[in-house]
């Protein structure tokens, strides 16, 4: 029974590969992906240059691969509280290798006062999605005994086309005021076309929302903020099409430790899911701003496809931000208002 399960599993994952219908993979450390989360959090952090790279194996067990990378690197443009930064993602999904990868440049700007600081983000880039047709599996291969055929062709044509370019864009806002930081973006804004057929299909708009507030547990005591704890409940909010999916949960900060605890709703992305994450910042040189940040989270499937069958989905994350000499003064920055690095 369970061979039967994981092959309707991989049929319904083979169909949806050669659906015009797509939607954007997520990351459970959405806060550890800022640049894909949300261009508006481009060079809003403490140092002046931040590499970032995110890694998803996303249900393990499941025939096929689906694998989903990030990784940014962005600079801190401190006259005008803002960066810029390059962001490169690669997905991998299925056993037809339907492989999607975007470079995007991103700006950020910031306006703001010793009460608050208001950041504006643009993204614009360029995405090649390709697709290996001989890979997938049609009805007339699957044999109700025995299973797949191997070696069986189909009667099914092939795409016209097995490699798409076209370009990209997004745009997103941020907001840190006194203890909250609140942000929206919104991608794929032109629709671009990613039909492999000839018959256009539109990349369907994705629009996210998040909600962070810091809750200080040693609000008297008199001691640096690095040294204090916090709990930092959040709120991540996507649509796409008619899909739609929350996270929710909150995390737990004491001096370079940081655990969290999220609940996931299910989409067409994928079950609903509890998720649990461990975050460890290593600091080189703390007065410098040099520091290496390392993060992994593990989803555990509550409802749609079972753990059994799936095994879960595993992040890992790495990131790196630094100051670099003779960068200028620093005071320019809103240093005054508390920034949305603090919230994660």
């Amino acid at each position: 029974m369970k061979n039967i399960a994981r092959l309707i599993l991989f049929l319904i994952i083979s169909l949806r590969c050669v659906s015009g219908f797509a939607q954007d993979h997520l990351y459970s450390q959405f806060f550890n992906s800022p640049l894909y989360l949300n261009p508006a959090l481009t060079g809003q952090f403490k140092g002046d240059l931040r590499m970032n790279l995110i890694y998803r194996n996303q249900w393990t067990s499941v025939p096929g691969t689906f694998s989903y990378i990030s990784a940014s690197i962005d600079y801190n443009v401190l006259r005008f509280g803002g960066g810029v930064g390059l962001l490169v993602t690669r997905s991998s999904e299925g056993t037809a290798y339907l492989d999607k990868t975007n470079i995007s440049a991103l700006y950020s700007y910031s306006v703001g006062s010793e009460d608050f600081v208001l950041s504006f983000g643009l993204q614009a880039g360029v995405t090649n999605r390709t697709i290996d047709f001989s890979k997938l599996v049609f009805g007339d291969q699957i044999d109700p005994t025995l299973g797949i055929i191997s070696g069986s062709s189909s009667a099914a044509g092939s795409f016209p086309f097995n490699n798409k370019f076209y370009f990209d864009s997004g745009v997103g806002t941020n907001l840190a005021i006194g203890d909250f930081n609140i942000g929206a973006a919104v991608q794929h804004i032109n629709k671009p076309n990613e039909s492999f057929t000839g018959t256009p299909v539109k990349l369907p708009i994705r629009t996210n929302a998040h909600i962070s507030y810091r809750y200080d547990l040693n609000p008297f005591d008199n001691i640096d903020d690095d040294e204090k704890s916090y709990v930092i409940p959040s709120v991540v909010f996507y649509k796409q099409s008619n899909a739609t999916s929350y996270s929710a949960g909150m995390q737990y900060k004491h001096k370079s430790v940081n655990v969290g605890v999220w609940y996931r709703s299910g989409n067409e992305t994928g079950p609903s899911a509890v998720v649990v994450s461990l975050i460890f910042d290593l600091f080189i040189n703390r007065d410098g701003g040099e520091k290496l940040r390392f993060g992994v989270s593990h989803d555990a499937a509550v409802s749609g496809l079972t753990y059994g069958n799936t095994s879960g989905s595993s992040e890992g994350s790495i990131g790196y931000e630094t100051t670099l000499p003779g960068n200028g003064d620093r005071s320019q920055r809103f240093e005054g208002a508390r920034r949305c690095y603090e919230f994660y």
